[in-house]
């Protein structure tokens, strides 16, 4: 992919210069109104899924600029705060709205089938099509990865995990950090805001979403230890903040916890 330097790259008085923005997989690095990761052989296919869903008119998005000359791609920078989801739980309000916006796009990418096998970084180095009932998932829509704005979702960022899957699994991952599930806050508030996530997305009840959330972050756990086993650097440094144990830990501490909130949503 040509190199494409806009929006400006260019240290202006308002914007002097590369900033380093830490994150899970090793952070990322805000260039004027750009943003410039690390690519993979995963690139190519994440950036054709953004491009699509931009010409398809979803919102929330950064947008694709190309690879500049370091090999970093280059999305655009969205304004806004991220989450520090061990500090703080999510409004209601940008619960539900960060949940309507995962089934607007869940109902969208529903149509997008590439023309062929595509390199997805979960599914290792083969190219693998969608299987019938899967679509392109954004396998990663915590809420650390949420852009709000004076009280209000407006983007999904980080999307190099993007791949395929099935829709409750993306919607199970939200659900880990941004009820939070991942950390107790009480069985009764557990249970309120899982009520708030079934109904925001209206497709399946609460005992099946929690099914879900088990399966599905133990499926995490099984795909960090297989990226930190072929060497990819996102899994690594997520090797150094104590994963995949870290998260084993934490499906237990849940399990453990579950039988009190189903009593709640019962």
């Amino acid at each position: 992919m040509s190199r494409d330097v806009t929006p400006s790259e260019e240290p202006t008085p308002d914007d002097p210069g590369p900033e380093h923005l830490p994150g899970g997989s090793g952070g990322v690095w805000k260039v004027g109104r750009t943003v410039r990761r690390p690519t993979g052989p995963w690139t190519p296919a994440v950036h054709e899924l953004l491009t699509w869903l931009a010409g398809e008119g979803l919102g929330g998005i950064p947008h694709v600029g190309g690879v500049d000359d370091d090999g970093r791609e280059i999305v655009s920078y969205i304004e806004g705060r991220g989450v520090p989801v061990d500090d703080e739980i999510v409004l209601d309000t940008v619960l539900v709205e960060a949940v309507g916006w995962l089934r607007d796009f869940h109902d969208l990418v529903d149509s997008y089938r590439p023309d062929g096998p595509r390199t997805w970084r979960q599914s290792g180095a083969e190219p693998v099509e969608l299987e019938p009932g899967q679509i392109v998932c954004h396998n990663d829509p915590g809420a650390y990865n949420w852009i709000v704005q004076s009280g209000h979702f407006v983007a999904m960022i980080d999307w190099d995990l993007a791949g395929p899957g099935d829709p409750i699994d993306d919607l199970a991952f939200l659900c880990w950090t941004a009820i939070p599930l991942y950390r107790d806050i009480g069985a009764a508030e557990t249970a309120r805001r899982i009520e708030l996530v079934v109904d925001a997305y209206a497709e399946w009840g609460p005992l099946t979403l929690l099914d879900a959330v088990e399966r599905r972050m133990t499926t995490a756990t099984e795909r960090i230890a297989a990226g930190i086993e072929r060497s990819d650097p996102g899994m690594l440094h997520l090797q150094t903040r104590g994963e995949p144990q870290r998260t084993r830990d934490r499906v237990a501490a849940f399990r453990e916890r579950r039988a009190a909130i189903e009593a709640e949503l019962a």
